[in-house]
């Protein structure tokens, strides 16, 4: 993989592709149902995320890994398309390209299950042959939809330059708190934030003592996604805030969270402040759900600017 990529947010994490099963309710054990519609859309966190900050406008580059297969070709043209940087993902043709097979009700509740695939060949090495580029980001983002060393790694490596460090821990998972103590903006929702303080995490207030609690692990700020009712923050002097969302009718929750972190990143990488990077994240992840899918119904910035703030 080359090393020659600039960014001014760099992702590194999963590109998969999403089968999304629409249906009236999910089924019992061992019941089947009929009747659902099936819809492929690009999907993986690190993929998402990237796409989201880069609808948003921000320079962004992405480290991942697909399967030598028409399904990573298509990705990976895909993301080119939404002006991410692909000089980094590369091919292998030891796995396929990784997959998830999501459920979404009519209440746009979604249920996931992944197939990692090629995204649990990506190595330490990988990120080493792109130091140069994490350096220069001004933002690394990163998730744990690939190996928890390679995520470790590009921490670690952002951790020691000038580079913003965010964190989406997700899929939810113990993390060591040495890693943590190299992020500067961990993000989690309610279940993740729960899983890492051993507790139910459950509600604005809740969430903003969960916040708190969880910069004790290392974290400069923290930030917990709370779904329709926005997010909580905690910063690096120790102030929180709740950002409520505006109420919308939602179609599909899938992404949501991607957009959030994307756009949090994008706006960080602009300068902005925490707050603002959480404000806009909310707005993203608000318009998200309006429509089927995660890349397919993320905003730009045009799209933005044309809705009031929360």
């Amino acid at each position: 993989m080359s090393s020659r990529v600039a960014s001014s947010v760099f992702v590194v994490g999963s590109i998969n592709q999403d089968y999304v099963l629409s249906v009236e309710r999910r089924p019992k054990p061992g019941e089947t149902l009929s009747g659902a519609t099936l819809a492929l859309h690009p999907g993986g966190k690190g993929a998402n995320q990237a796409v989201a900050a880069a609808l948003l406008g921000a320079r962004v580059a992405l480290l991942g890994l697909v399967g030598d297969d028409p399904a990573g070709a298509s990705l990976r043209a895909g993301l080119a398309g939404r002006g991410v940087d692909t000089a980094a993902v590369g091919s292998t043709s030891q796995a396929p390209t990784g997959s998830a097979f999501i459920t979404v009700t009519p209440d746009g509740e979604n249920a996931i299950v992944v197939v990692p695939g090629a995204n649990h060949r990506l190595g330490p090495g990988d990120v080493d042959a792109v130091a140069g580029a994490i350096r220069a980001a001004t933002v690394l983002v990163a998730q744990l939809e690939v190996p928890l060393e390679v995520t470790g790694r590009a921490v670690a490596l952002a951790a020691a330059s000038a580079t913003l460090v965010v964190l989406n821990l997700a899929p939810a998972r113990q993390v060591p708190d040495a890693l943590l103590a190299g992020v500067d903006v961990l993000v989690v929702n309610e279940h993740e934030a729960s899983i890492l303080l051993g507790g139910q995490v459950e509600g604005a207030d809740a969430a903003i003592r969960a916040a708190g609690a969880l910069r004790g692990h290392g974290p400069e700020a923290v930030v917990v996604t709370l779904g329709a009712a926005g997010a909580v923050l905690a910063d690096d002097q120790g102030r929180s805030a709740h950002l409520p969302a505006p109420r919308v009718e939602v179609v599909d929750t899938t992404g949501a969270g991607d957009a959030f972190v994307g756009a949090l990143a994008a706006e960080l990488a602009r300068g902005g402040s925490l707050r603002d990077a959480a404000t806009l994240g909310v707005r993203a992840g608000t318009a998200a759900v309006q429509a089927r899918g995660a890349q397919g119904s993320f905003p730009t910035a045009a799209d933005l600017r044309n809705e009031p703030p929360p």
